[in-house]
Order: structure tokens, then C-alpha cells, then sequence
């Protein structure tokens, strides 16, 4: 026995101890581990563009809109928003829509045209030729040591913008690109297959340009910086820099899909403020808290000490919960609240199973550590499928969902089934068979439940 209440009372130890976690990293305001909290509760912007993938085949459409997500995102990471939100959306397979959506949330912003100039338009992959006489202007300024460093520095500002010029190479003329590896070195590098057209762009700049550079620019950030060994013919080109696989595998993808344009419209704008965001999670939270505690006092009230361990293993629940939102970083919606707070109230359905069963088991004259056994293994099959239906319900939901905040609802609402499994058939088992009153008129009623006082039944040791 004193094994078992060792593992109930390490087991709170935990429980306590994760807490506190994901109380002081939530205090904490430089920690990575605060909730990440959605427009609806913070506050911001949120755009919504039509993504036009006609041109594309389909078999390359989820790569194209993969790229564009990233594209977009590193241009508005280089503003250094707070936490934004870029996803596709697709139509709903029920629905027959196929129509292609990019969703970007800025949290915090609320001017419409900056949010708008953040986004730009589709991104462009360049070819471009350094300038040698700007190259050598370049060295020279940096060779100045007796020019004033302010006026060097603002030489080499105004130089370096200027460094690489236009080809005319973009990536219009690019068919396709390929991860190649050295058959030597075994060193990954980047084939490139051109148009026929852009094949004789591509020969004629290379024959006039051997010896120089020609950099590779995706969305005016340079990518790459390869050197014309010889005038290249075919149409072919290849691409070598001392790569990672990794590294080389991202290439070949923005190249790709840099040379298929995702054309990208504006069809809808929304601004929520931060007044209305901050209601809104107050009002969440509040219903939380309000939810737990008249769930924990009815607990108590009707079912008296298994009550009591039904609502410590409820606040296990909630804690698992939220360390599991900060752990893995789920985005946390009004919607999502509601979830979170209707899988509170199920995650009680197993408890009172179990507690019913119990009484039914002790109602036939078996001991309390024998009714607690056969309740459980009794419950648990009602407990599994009634479980297994809002889990294969949360799936659909989350799978064939339209809009990110039904896929939000269903991802916590996924989440809290699975833990309220957990904390109901371990954590609450485990306290309740830690506890041993006796057999004595208290212990009788501390197990009795409803209006029963229990000096119906003893109960048997």
C-alpha cells in the first residue's frame, strides 16, 4: 500500500511542479513558451488572398503554395512582427471547392496599408551580373583608410545596392531544378534545365560574362552567388557552393517555384482591436475558470471523496492541457478556448462511469479496493468507444475543415479527449486506490454518493 500512495503522491509532486512551469514561463515575457495567443484575442490584421496555381500542374500545386507560404513569411519576419500567422486554405472536399487561399494574421498591426505592403506581390526569381566597374569603385572606397569613415560609409551604402545588375535571366525562363550530387565529393548541388528560350539567354550571357559572377536572387534576396566557369549550352546549368542537403533541397524548391509564379489578389481585409481581443480572452478565461469549479464542486458534493480525487486528476487534466499548448506551440482562438472548455466538462463523463460503477460493485458487498479494480475495468470499455467517437469526430473535423478556426477547435478539442483518457483511468485510479479509510460510518459515507448516507452498505477491507 505504501508503494501506492509513493506513486499518488509523486505523481502530484509532478503535477504541481508543471504547473508552476507554465505559470512563471507565462509571466516570464521573453519566453518562447507563452501562449500563442490568435487574432481574435490579440488583436491585429488579417488578409486574406486568392492564390491563382491555374498554370501549375497539379501534382505540384501543394510545393507551389509551400513555397509562397515561406516567401511570404520571411518578408514579413524581416519587419519583425509579433508572432504572425501565414497558412494556406484550401476549399472544403464536401463543398467541391477548390479554390486556393493564402491567410496572414499580424498581430498587433492595425494599419491596412502597411499590412498590404508587407505582402507585395509574387515573388520574382533574377539572375544578376555584378557590376565590375561598381566592384571596382567598391574596393577602392574601402581601400581609402584616409577618407573620413562617415563619408566612406555612406560611399558604400550608396554602392552596394548597385553591385549586381539585371541580366534579363528571371525565372520565367527556368523549366525546371534538380538536386544533383558530385560523383566524387558526393556533394549536393542544384541542376538547373532551361526553356528553349531561356537556354539561348542563358548561353549568350555565360559566352559574354565567363569569369564573373551571376547571382541568384528570389524575391530580391540573393540565394545563391555562383562564378561563369565557361559559356554554358543546352540549356542546362549547374549550381555548386559547398551546400547542405538541406540547404540544397530549399534551393531547388525556391527555384522551382520561383520560376512557377503563385499570382497572389487581395480579396478581403479585416482589422480586430486590441481592446475587443483582450475582452474576449478575459470573457474565455473567466468561463474557464467557472466552468472547473462548478464542475469540481458538483463532483464533491455528489460523489464526496472519489469527487475530491475526480477533481485533483480535473486539474491535472487542465495542467497536462496547457503545458502541452506551450510545449508544442498550438495557437490558442476563442474557438479553441470553447473546445478546451467542452472537453473539461467530457473529461468528467469517464470519472462518473467509473464512480457509478463503483457504487454498483459495492452495493453487491465487494471490498473497496475490489470495487475500485471492477469499476474501473467495467468503465473502460463505455470510457474507449464513447472517446473514440469524438476522437474520430475531432479527425474529420480538423481534416476536412475550411477555415483555421474550425481546425483550431478540432486540434484542442483532439488534444483534451486523449489527456481527459489519461488523467481519468491512471491519475484518478491511482489516487482513489492510495486512499484507505476504513471500514468504519465516515468511510461508509465519504463513498456513498447522492443523498445515500451510506449506512445501507457496510463496507467490506
Amino acid at each position: 500500500m505504501w508503494k501506492k500512495r509513493l506513486l499518488a503522491l509523486l505523481l502530484l509532486i509532478v503535477a504541481v511542479g508543471i504547473g508552476y512551469v507554465v505559470y512563471n514561463s507565462e509571466l516570464n515575457k521573453e519566453s518562447k513558451y507563452r501562449f500563442k495567443l490568435g487574432l481574435d484575442l490579440n488583436g491585429g490584421m488579417h488578409l486574406v488572398y486568392k492564390a491563382d496555381v491555374s498554370e501549375i500542374k497539379s501534382d505540384s500545386v501543394a510545393d507551389a503554395l509551400s513555397s509562397l507560404r515561406d516567401v511570404i513569411e520571411k518578408r514579413i519576419n524581416v519587419f519583425g512582427v509579433t508572432e504572425p500567422i501565414i497558412q494556406i486554405e484550401q476549399g472544403g472536399m464536401v463543398a467541391g471547392n477548390d479554390e486556393k487561399r493564402l491567410i496572414v494574421e499580424l498581430p498587433g498591426m492595425t494599419d491596412v496599408e502597411k499590412a498590404i505592403s508587407f505582402i507585395g506581390k509574387t515573388p520574382l526569381l533574377e539572375f544578376k551580373l555584378r557590376d565590375e566597374a561598381i566592384e571596382k569603385e567598391l574596393n577602392d572606397v574601402q581601400a581609402a583608410t584616409s577618407t573620413d569613415a562617415t563619408i566612406r560609409a555612406t560611399k558604400l551604402a550608396e554602392l552596394y545596392p548597385k553591385l549586381y545588375i539585371a541580366s534579363g535571366l528571371t525565372g520565367k525562363y527556368v523549366d525546371r531544378a534538380d538536386l544533383q550530387f558530385d560523383s566524387t565529393t558526393r556533394e549536393p548541388r542544384v541542376g538547373l534545365t532551361f526553356s528553349s528560350e531561356g537556354a539561348d539567354l542563358f548561353a549568350k550571357i555565360t559566352k559574354e560574362n565567363v569569369g564573373k559572377v551571376l547571382a541568384i536572387y528570389l524575391d530580391n534576396t540573393m540565394i545563391s552567388e555562383p562564378v561563369i566557369k565557361q559559356e554554358i549550352t543546352g540549356g542546362k546549368a549547374e549550381i555548386s557552393g559547398n551546400f547542405k542537403l538541406t540547404e540544397a533541397k530549399e534551393l531547388v524548391r525556391n527555384l522551382n517555384f520561383g520560376a512557377l509564379p503563385v499570382p497572389i489578389e487581395l480579396i478581403a481585409t479585416q482589422t480586430i482591436g486590441a481592446s475587443l481581443g483582450a475582452e474576449a480572452l478575459h470573457a474565455s478565461v473567466k468561463a474557464g475558470i467557472w466552468a472547473f469549479l462548478i464542475i469540481a464542486l458538483f463532483l464533491m458534493v455528489w460523489y464526496r471523496l472519489p469527487g475530491f480525487w475526480a477533481s485533483v486528476s480535473l486539474a491535472v487534466y487542465v495542467v497536462l492541457n496547457l503545458a502541452i499548448f506551450k510545449l508544442f506551440g498550438v495557437t490558442l482562438t476563442a474557438a479553441g478556448i470553447a473546445a478546451f472548455i467542452l472537453s473539461l466538462g467530457m473529461a468528467v463523463d469517464a470519472n462518473i462511469l467509473i464512480f457509478e460503477r463503483m457504487k454498483e460493485e459495492l452495493a453487491r458487498g465487494k471490498t473497496l479496493e475490489d470495487a475500485i479494480k471492477e469499476g474501473f475495468a467495467r468503465a473502460w470499455l463505455s470510457i474507449r468507444d464513447s472517446n473514440l467517437s469524438s476522437i474520430i469526430t475531432a479527425v474529420i473535423l480538423f481534416t476536412f475543415a475550411s477555415t483555421p478556426i474550425i481546425k483550431g477547435f478540432a486540434l484542442v478539442f483532439f488534444l483534451g479527449v486523449v489527456i481527459s483518457m489519461f488523467t481519468a483511468v491512471t491519475v484518478s485510479r491511482t489516487l482513489l486506490v492510495s486512499t484507505r479509510l476504513g471500514s468504519g460510518s465516515v468511510a461508509r459515507f465519504l463513498y456513498s454518493c447522492g443523498l445515500h448516507t451510506g449506512a445501507e452498505k457496510p463496507i467490506k477491507n
